[in-house]
């Protein structure tokens, strides 16, 4: 690693229930199955089983959501856009209130599950956080003018964030396929898996639901132009990617992850 580039962990981003708003927390404990405590632990799913999220219906990003979480209590605030009331549900004793109350909203039947070990991941192979830089996110603003920094965070929705480092420097942990690259984050050990495929999300306004126009094909050209010199090729089939998939061994789970822990490979 260059000397003068010294990668700190800047921020620690869970989303208790998948799909809503996250929680910013200033340090997260590793889950028995490897997974941050609490991230992705509930999910939406219909009467079939299906999970309801943002890529299967653009409505659910017209609810706001603040968790609070304490030793004794963890709550969910929801708020629907443009409307003044907000609705409180404990998230151990009220699950089926809350379950009813999103039913109506969606306009039909839903109920929540929960994983308390490794959540409910895209990628089953890479159950970790994702991991993007700071600079990584504020280039994007520079590809799309209309959009801060606090915007193009709610739609890429990544867990870690990294400072201290130029952009896309994340791209250096992950390696060929088949390969992981291992490095660690204060004392927590991972493996870095590949690029995170990206979906429909990042394309719509995180407050209204609207597609941006072009945005993939924007977003595609200049992810190409400015893929750093090194990097594995092989790992994009195309480039709508973005952060880093990883998995932390299970021998690690009851460790903590800190802001302003160093990043080591």
């Amino acid at each position: 690693m260059n000397a003068d580039i010294q990668p700190t962990l800047a921020q620690i981003v869970i989303y208790p229930i998948k799909s809503l708003d996250g929680l910013i927390v200033t340090r997260s404990k590793i889950s028995v199955g490897g997974a941050l405590e609490f991230d992705r632990r509930w999910a939406i799913v219909d009467e079939s089983g299906t999970v309801v999220n943002a890529k299967r219906t653009a409505k659910i990003q017209q609810l706001r959501s603040q968790f609070n979480f304490t030793e004794d209590r963890s709550t969910i605030a929801l708020q629907i856009r443009d409307e003044n009331t907000s609705y409180t549900f404990c998230l151990t004793t009220e699950l089926t209130q809350l379950a009813r109350w999103l039913s109506e909203f969606f306009g039909f039947p839903v109920q929540l599950i929960e994983n308390a070990a490794v959540g409910f991941p895209d990628d089953l192979d890479a159950y970790g956080p994702t991991i993007v830089s700071t600079a990584t996110l504020e280039k994007i603003c520079e590809w799309f003018p209309g959009l801060d920094l606090a915007e193009v965070r709610r739609r890429f929705r990544t867990n870690l964030e990294l400072d201290g480092v130029p952009a896309f420097w994340e791209d250096r942990l992950f390696g060929a396929p088949g390969e992981t690259i291992d490095f660690q984050l204060g004392d927590v050990q991972f493996h870095g898996i590949n690029p995170c495929q990206r979906c429909i999300v990042p394309t719509r306004n995180s407050v209204t639901g609207d597609v941006s126009p072009k945005f993939q094909q924007i977003f595609t050209h200049q992810r190409q132009q400015t893929l750093p010199a090194g990097v594995n090729k092989s790992r994009f089939n195309h480039f709508y990617r973005l952060a880093v998939n990883t998995r932390i061994p299970l021998a690690e789970s009851g460790k903590f992850l800190k802001t302003g822990d160093a990043l080591g490979i």
